[in-house]
């Protein structure tokens, strides 16, 4: 889905506009893009979704920066299947972050009829995040738009939050991170070429390369799905460093499709996180890695039979 780009061709008539990271569009970020839609339809106007990219945080603290949820065109997708009519993308670079509070409202007016911004309790700025919620209200005041502030929605007594979810996935935690997103995690990334090891042992697995800024859970062996070439498959799923070659530390996601036969080089590949069932592990003799890779798509084929293919 197209987005617009910067302070350009935005939608005609009056705007109702909501702005955030919203990185992984979590259930809390639905809240305000859902608050955003009802406000904005009730009075005929559009709901418009205003995020960045890169993402404040790596473009102003790269090494430092978190992993990211969601990649842009996955953002986009999913700020409109939470409500939005529209989804802006703001080029985040020296130039915006260098806008002063007003200054960026000025622009905002200047490329839309701007009647009301809807911001989660959390929302800064301008120039060193120098505006929070208090001075949107007082430039709405003067520049004639109202201010709408989403509460945090709880899970467990605690706030969702993209750090939250980072931390459970972090942990392997992929069912529970699930129940904050809304939806299973999922990462996209071109399928590369291997050693051929998997092939060798009976176990097939497409190496699928994400990009170095996108989160990857914990090491470990996981029930999948994987969605390439408008297909769909089951899939035993392997994160981490191979521990039982010992050659190579390069971290990998590799994907053994169930049902599937072919050759996937170069394609786009959309792996979603379903259940992690155990660690990563060294095994001394191929063969009791082969007889447990047995075991693990055994155990996937029941799980995903379990969720009705999930």
């Amino acid at each position: 889905m197209k987005a617009a780009r910067d302070f350009a061709g935005w939608p005609g008539g009056p705007i109702h506009l909501a702005i955030g990271v919203f990185d992984g569009v979590h259930l809390g970020h639905r809240a305000v893009i859902g608050s955003l839609a009802k406000g904005a339809h009730a009075v005929g106007a559009r709901a418009v979704a205003a995020t960045f990219e890169p993402p404040p945080a790596r473009f102003l603290y790269p090494a430092t920066a978190p992993a990211e949820l969601s990649e842009p065109a996955e953002r986009v997708r999913l700020l409109r299947d939470a409500g939005a009519d529209a989804v802006v993308l703001f080029s985040f670079n020296h130039a915006l972050a260098a806008l002063a509070p007003e200054e960026f409202i000025a622009r905002l007016r200047g490329a839309g009829d701007l009647r009301r911004v809807v911001v989660g309790s959390d929302f800064q700025f301008g120039k060193g995040r120098s505006g929070a919620l208090g001075t949107l209200r007082e430039l709405g005041e003067k520049h004639g738009y109202a201010v709408e502030e989403v509460a945090p929605v709880r899970v467990g007594g605690e706030v969702i939050s993209s750090t939250r979810i980072r931390r459970l996935l972090g942990d392997g935690l992929v069912e529970e991170a699930a129940a904050l997103l809304g939806r299973r995690y999922a990462v996209r990334g071109t399928v590369v070429g291997g050693d051929l090891r998997g092939s060798g042992m009976g176990f097939p697995t497409a190496n699928i390369r994400v990009p170095a800024e996108r989160l990857l859970p914990h090491d470990g062996i996981y029930a999948a799905l994987v969605e390439v070439r408008g297909e769909r498959y089951g899939a035993a799923a392997s994160l981490g460093v191979r521990p039982t070659f010992g050659d190579n530390l390069e971290r990998r996601l590799e994907a053994f499709l169930l049902g599937f036969s072919g050759d996937l080089y170069g394609a786009e590949a959309t792996l979603t996180f379903v259940r992690r069932i155990r660690d990563e592990q060294r095994f001394e003799r191929v063969d009791d890695l082969m007889r447990q890779q047995g075991e693990d798509v055994r155990a996937i084929r029941a799980i995903l039979d379990e969720l009705g293919g999930a």
